[in-house]
C-alpha cells in the first residue's frame, strides 16, 4: 500500500510539468483576442497548445517520472504517443457514407473522421504514454546490448522499446475507442449531474489531498477530462474553447484564494506577539500576496495545516462550500494557472457573472478572518509570530546566497549521500532519500520551509513556496561539488576524538586556515563557552554548540570559509576544504587553551 501511495505521489508531481505550460497558452490566447492586441497569430499559437494537450501531457509526465528528469524519457513519450494515436486510427472503421466518396475527398474525409473520433481521448492517451515512457526509462536506460547493437543500448533503447510497447495501447484504443468514449461520457454526466454535491466533494477533496500532493490527480480529471464541447474535454479546456457551462470546477477557488487565505494571514499577523509583528509582517504579506495575485496557497496552508488540523478541515469545508455558492449564483470563472487576481482580470471576458465574486469574496474575507483569529487565540496556536523564543531567533537568519541556501538545504536533508532524487512541483521539493532519520526538520524550517510531508519510508516533500523548482536546480548543482556523505542524525553528534590521536595530514597544496582565522572563527561561533565539540568530516567541521543564536554568520563568511550552514539547533557545519582534519585539530587546541 505504501509503495502504491508513493507511486501516486510521483504521478501527481509529474502532472504538474505539463500543467505549468497552460499559463503561456492562456496568455497567448487571451492577448490575441480582438478586444486586446487583436493578433491572430498569437491567438492561433495559444490555441495550438490547447489542441495538443495530449502530447504535452505525454512529454511532461514522462520527464517528471524519469530519474534525473532526463529528456530521453520525453522523446520516448513522443514516440509512444504518435504510435498510439496513429496506430489506433488504423483500427477505426469509418461510416459507409464516407466510404462511398471517391478520390482525394474520400481520403481527407476519412482522415478527419478518425482524428476527430480520438480527439476526446488525447489527454488520457498522453498521460498513459507518459507513464509508460517514464517507467521504461527508469527500467531500461542502462540496458546493455551485444557489441554489434551497442549503439542502440542505454538511453537510445528507451524510445525503441516505448514505441514497441505503445503498439499495445494503439490496439486497445483503436479497438475499444467507442467503449472508452462511452465510459468517459458516462463519468462526465455522472459527475456533472451530481450538481452541488459533486462540486462540494471536489472542493473538499482538493484541499484535503494537498498534504499528499495527490490533488493534481483529481484536478487533471476535472480540468482535462470531464465534459465535451465540440471535441474539447475538461472544465479548463472547455472554458477557453467558449463553453458557457464550463468553469464550475474552477470558480469556487477564487473566493478562497483571493480573499479567504489572505484574511487568514491578516489574522495571524494581528494575533502575533506585538514585539514579533515587524519580524513576521514581511513573511505573511509575501504569502498573502502570492495567494491573492497568483492563487498559490500552499505556503499559507502549511503554516497552520499541522498546527491545527481541525482548522484546516474547516478550511477544506469552506472551499467546498465556495463551489456550491458560486455555482448557485451562476458564476463561471476560469484560469490558465490558478485562481488569482491575474487570471481573474485576464479571463474576465470569458467569464459569466464575474462581478459576483466581489461580494462573495468579501463574505469569505470576514469569515476566514473571524474563524482564524478566534481559533489562534482560543487554542494558543503557534502560528508565525507566536513560536517559542528559540525558534523565532533561529528563523531570523536563513541562508541568503543561492549556493549557500542550496548547500544548507542539502545538509539539513542528510547530506548529498542521502539524496537519491531531487525534483520539484509548484511549491514543494519532491525528494527520494536513503533514510529519513538524518533529515533535520527543525533546520529545514529555519531555512524557510513551510512544512514537511513523508509519504513513504523514502519519499519526502518539503514545502518551500513558488521558488521550489529553482531551489531544486540549485541543490542538484550544489550536490555535484559536495562530498557523498550523510551527516549523523540530529542530536547524535559524536564527541570529539582524544587530542592525542594523530590527525591525517592535509592534502598537498591545501593549507589549513591560519591560526588568526581559526581564532576569528571561534569568536564568531560565540566564543569557547558556546562550542561543545569539533569533529572533522571530509572537507568540513561539524561543530556542536550550546546555542546557534550566539553565532555571527556574517563574521564567519568574512573569514573566507568555503561554506557555512546550521544543521541543527546544536550543530553547525563549516566547510574549510581538504585540510579539515588539521583545522579541526588546531581548533580543538585553541579550545583547550
Amino acid at each position: 500500500m505504501k509503495q502504491l501511495f508513493a507511486q501516486l505521489q510521483r504521478i501527481g508531481g509529474a502532472l504538474m510539468l505539463p500543467i505549468a505550460v497552460l499559463p503561456v497558452a492562456a496568455l497567448l490566447l487571451r492577448f490575441g483576442q480582438p478586444d486586446l492586441l487583436d493578433l491572430p497569430v498569437m491567438r492561433a499559437a495559444g490555441q495550438a497548445i490547447f489542441d495538443n494537450l495530449g502530447l504535452l501531457f505525454a512529454v511532461g509526465v514522462a520527464i517528471g517520472l524519469a530519474r534525473e528528469n532526463h529528456g530521453a524519457a520525453g522523446l520516448a513519450a513522443v514516440v509512444a504517443y504518435l504510435v498510439t494515436t496513429r496506430g489506433a486510427e488504423v483500427f477505426i472503421t469509418p461510416p459507409a457514407a464516407l466510404l462511398a466518396l471517391t478520390g482525394h475527398a474520400r481520403d481527407l474525409a476519412i482522415e478527419a473522421f478518425k482524428s476527430n473520433e480520438l480527439k476526446t481521448l488525447t489527454v488520457p492517451v498522453g498521460i498513459l504514454c507518459g507513464l509508460l515512457a517514464g517507467a521504461l526509462y527508469n527500467r531500461c536506460h542502462r540496458v546493455s546490448l551485444p557489441s554489434y547493437l551497442a549503439f542502440f543500448g542505454g538511453r537510445r533503447f528507451v524510445p525503441i522499446v516505448s514505441g514497441l510497447a505503445a503498439l499495445g495501447l494503439a490496439a486497445a484504443f483503436g479497438l475499444e475507442w467507442q467503449r472508452l468514449e462511452h465510459g468517459m461520457a458516462t463519468l462526465s454526466r455522472a459527475v456533472l449531474a451530481a450538481g452541488p454535491w459533486g462540486l462540494f466533494a471536489y472542493g473538499v477533496l482538493n484541499r484535503l489531498l494537498i498534504v499528499t500532493g495527490l490533488h493534481h490527480v483529481i484536478n487533471s480529471m476535472a480540468w482535462f477530462v470531464l465534459g465535451n464541447f465540440h471535441g474539447h474535454t475538461g472544465d479548463l479546456n472547455r472554458f477557453f474553447a467558449g463553453d458557457p457551462t464550463a468553469g464550475a470546477f474552477m470558480a469556487g477557488f477564487f473566493p478562497v484564494m483571493m480573499f479567504g487565505l489572505p484574511a487568514a494571514c491578516l489574522a495571524m499577523y494581528h494575533t502575533a506577539l506585538p514585539e514579533r509583528r515587524p519580524m513576521v509582517a514581511g513573511l505573511l504579506l509575501s504569502i498573502a500576496l502570492t495567494s491573492f495575485l497568483t492563487g498559490v496557497t500552499e505556503p499559507v496552508e502549511f503554516s497552520f495545516m499541522f498546527l491545527a488540523p481541525a482548522l484546516y478541515a474547516i478550511h477544506a469545508l469552506l472551499t467546498g462550500l465556495s463551489f456550491v455558492i458560486m455555482n448557485a449564483l451562476g458564476v463561471r470563472l476560469g484560469f490558465g494557472f490558478s485562481a488569482g487576481l491575474f487570471d481573474y482580470v485576464l479571463n474576465y471576458k470569458f467569464a459569466t457573472r464575474p462581478l459576483l465574486l466581489l461580494p462573495v469574496g468579501a463574505v469569505y474575507f470576514g469569515l476566514y478572518y473571524g474563524i482564524f483569529r478566534y481559533a489562534i487565540v482560543r487554542f494558543d496556536l503557534k502560528t508565525p509570530g507566536r513560536e517559542d523564543a528559540q525558534s523565532a531567533a533561529a528563523a531570523a537568519s536563513p541562508a541568503s546566497a543561492p549556493d549557500e541556501r542550496a548547500r544548507a538545504y542539502v545538509t539539513a536533508l542528510g547530506g548529498a549521500g542521502n539524496l537519491e532524487s531531487v525534483s520539484a512541483c509548484t511549491t514543494r521539493l519532491r525528494l527520494i532519500v536513503k533514510t529519513q532519520e538524518t533529515v533535520n526538520v527543525d533546520a529545514l524550517r529555519r531555512l524557510g520551509a513551510r512544512g514537511v510531508v513523508r509519504p513513504s519510508a523514502t519519499a519526502l516533500q518539503v514545502v518551500v513556496g513558488p521558488t521550489a523548482d529553482q531551489l531544486a536546480g540549485e541543490m542538484r548543482e550544489a550536490m555535484a561539488s559536495m562530498p557523498e556523505e550523510s551527516p549523523a542524525a540530529p542530536g547524535a553528534h559524536a564527541a570529539p576524538p582524544p587530542r592525542a590521536a594523530p590527525a591525517p595530514p592535509a592534502a598537498a597544496g591545501a593549507p589549513a586556515p591560519a591560526e588568526e582565522a581559526l581564532r576569528g572563527l571561534l569568536a564568531a561561533l560565540g566564543g569557547p563557552a558556546n562550542v561543545r565539540s569539533v569533529e572533522p568530516a571530509s572537507s568540513r567541521l561539524r561543530i556542536g554548540v550550546a546555542s546557534t543564536g550566539a553565532i555571527d554568520s556574517a563574521a564567519i563568511r568574512k573569514l573566507g570559509m568555503r561554506g557555512f550552514a546550521i544543521a541543527a539547533s546544536d550543530c553547525v557545519h563549516v566547510i574549510v576544504g581538504p585540510a579539515a582534519q588539521e583545522a579541526g585539530a588546531s581548533l580543538r587546541e585553541l579550545l583547550s587553551t
